[in-house]
């Protein structure tokens, strides 16, 4: 089953460009990553998704109920984690996690228990006295704590310290491997990379790309590590190419042996080929001429 299933997916505000003609679906049990820079759409995919904004044009379900006419239905079975987090001022944490649960008509208290200590989160503090990082803490388990079928993050980790980054992905983790679909939107591909099992590229509104993270991140091109000196000037299938003195890095997608071939005029002290991260990659689609839409 899909846990969401877009078609022809569209948003216009006015004459603006939001997103045009999204066809995406995500099954249901995945961990899917949604990859984009600010501005390129996934915010509003998101929001539409949710019913927040209603569609130009186009359709979308989550778990086969339409967005539009089955939204309260589908928001029951939903976690949202917005990319900044708002709150009525002068709650208190323990009151705001009180307040989303029953807004689900849902009693939580132990979940929010575990997750709060998890995140080291204390709930005796006004939202309006914490930090931006406390604050994501607060939405993530508000988005968390009633166990949701499908979690939508969008970029969830923006505020966070590295160690809660990783509580909070082992948490995510755990979430999936009991059953919970995952939707994330990010900007940090390593995010992606490392926890997500597909992704969709995002450009100007329009999906470029959509595959495993491993297919996405598969290419001929190979980052070079080149330790010493050696004249590479007019060496086709070279670009990203930076000179560190004593030491040079590119991204070759020539003929390896043309490229042995110079190094060997050069006094080459180390040299070190490995496959590209999937954030040069994310480049390579970025750009206007490997658009591979």
């Amino acid at each position: 089953m899909e846990a969401i299933n877009t078609i022809s997916l569209t948003k216009y505000y006015g004459k603006s460009r939001g997103i045009v003609n999204l066809n995406l679906s995500v099954k249901k049990g995945e961990c899917f990553g949604f990859i984009g820079p600010n501005g390129a759409g996934k915010s509003t995919t998101i929001r539409t998704l949710l019913g927040l904004i209603s569609p130009t044009s186009g359709s979308a379900q989550i778990f086969g109920k339409d967005i539009t006419k089955e939204k309260e239905s589908i928001l029951q079975n939903i976690g949202y984690l917005p990319s900044e987090a708002v709150f009525y001022p002068g709650m208190k944490v323990k009151d705001v996690l009180r307040l989303s649960a029953d807004m689900r008509k849902m009693n939580c208290a132990e979940e929010a228990r575990k997750l709060c200590e998890r995140l080291q989160l204390n709930t005796s503090r006004k939202v309006d006295e914490l930090s931006f990082g406390n604050r994501k803490k607060v939405a993530i388990v508000c988005a968390l704590q009633s166990t949701p079928e499908l979690l939508i993050l969008d970029e969830p980790t923006g505020g966070l310290d590295p160690l809660m980054q990783r509580e909070f992905f082992d948490i995510i983790r755990e979430r999936n491997r009991d059953g919970a679909t995952i939707f994330m939107s990010s900007h940090v591909l390593s995010e992606i990379q490392r926890n997500c099992t597909r992704a969709a590229i995002i450009r100007e509104g329009k999906i470029i790309a959509c595959d495993s993270v491993d297919a996405l991140s598969k290419t001929s091109a190979k980052r070079v590590a080149v330790h010493g000196s050696v004249a590479l000037d007019g060496l086709d299938g070279i670009r990203d190419k930076m000179d560190m003195g004593g030491s040079i890095t590119f991204l070759y997608s020539g003929d390896m042996n043309i490229l042995l071939e110079r190094l060997s005029t050069g006094h080459i002290t180390d040299l070190t080929v490995s496959e590209p991260d999937l954030e040069e990659i994310f480049m390579h689609y970025y750009e206007k001429d490997g658009d591979r839409a």
